[in-house]
């Protein structure tokens, strides 16, 4: 009997990469990308590095001959500041209630607009117009056509009530800047909370109506767990924004009457461009990243949690 001599098939004639080609390739990549991460790191730390610098230093504009080590003198005078921790006061008052007034407020803006209604899309852009203005505009709108003494609309309506209109600005300074800044940033939580609740399980809902369940229940046992971890996102990401509010406040009040406005971010300013030190500015600098960096870890590290909760479940 003959015996056919058939070709072994060829299921893949590309041969495997050998491991010296792979590390080859990665060394390149790696010259390739090295670069922009040179630039990047430069980016970051020379202006870092010439703050910490200017903060233990004596600087300042108006004294040229005025130079030299300071050691921790900056830090002791910014500290001992009669205006430093009323700032910090307001900072967190400013966040908290922000935080407030936005998860809130978009929590029941996006179950309102989770229904159907005639004007649903043009309603949904006047929601998230307000995070498009630019915060120095929305604070001249604020200051001169809602809440002025005279001619604001608020004025006008509590006129139309019979009420004495309230000079916003002069007797509640710090609510009126926290009324503008919810304002801005109201259609930010609005849209990631309306994100999160699309994406709500319809059948689950259907079931829990079945079961009897009413809208309240059906709020609190199913719509608020399911947007825990997207208020948890915007937690995060507007306290760290909020950190850093100066267009508001500059636009409205100036940091007054006296400090009674005065955030971290304004108290810098004035130091640094008002009273010309760079040396005092530099340390609140400082300060402001050590407690922007405090906040932010503390709220991963709730953000994580809440992600490995879910994730367990």
């Amino acid at each position: 009997m003959r015996h056919l001599h058939l070709p072994m098939p060829i299921f893949n004639r590309a041969r495997a990469p050998q491991p010296q080609h792979v590390e080859t390739r990665r060394s390149a990549s790696r010259w390739l990308v090295s670069p922009s991460v040179a630039v990047l790191l430069l980016w970051m730390t020379i202006p870092l590095a010439m703050t910490i610098w200017y903060s233990f230093t004596r600087y300042n504009l108006l004294n040229p001959d005025l130079k030299g080590f300071a050691g921790l003198d900056n830090y002791k005078f910014l500290v001992t500041d009669p205006s430093f921790w009323p700032s910090i006061f307001h900072t967190v008052e400013l966040i908290v209630a922000v935080l407030v007034i936005t998860v809130v407020g978009g929590v029941l803006m996006a179950v309102l607009f989770d229904r159907k209604f005639v004007g649903q899309g043009v309603a949904r852009l006047f929601a998230i117009a307000p995070f498009f203005v630019m915060p120095t505009v929305s604070a001249l709108i604020w200051k001169n056509m809602i809440l002025h003494p005279v001619y604001g609309l608020v004025a006008i309506a509590m006129r139309a009530m019979g009420m004495t209109p309230i000079d916003w600005f002069a007797v509640y300074p710090l609510t009126a800047v926290i009324m503008i800044v919810a304002w801005q940033w109201l259609p930010f939580a609005f849209l990631i909370l309306f994100t999160a609740i699309q994406s709500l399980d319809q059948e689950q809902k259907e079931a829990a109506k079945i079961d009897g369940a009413g809208a309240i229940a059906m709020f609190f046992y199913i719509t608020l767990p399911h947007l825990r971890r997207a208020i948890a996102v915007v937690v995060m990401m507007e306290s760290i924004f909020l950190l850093s509010i100066f267009a508001e406040i500059y636009t409205t009040t100036s940091g007054g009457p006296g400090n009674a406005t005065t955030n971290l971010t304004y108290l810098i300013y004035s130091m640094g461009l008002q009273q010309f030190d760079v040396g005092i500015a530099s340390a609140g600098g400082i300060l402001a990243v050590v407690l922007a960096n405090i906040v932010s870890f503390f709220l991963v590290r709730m953000l994580a949690r809440n992600l490995k909760g879910e994730y367990e479940k």
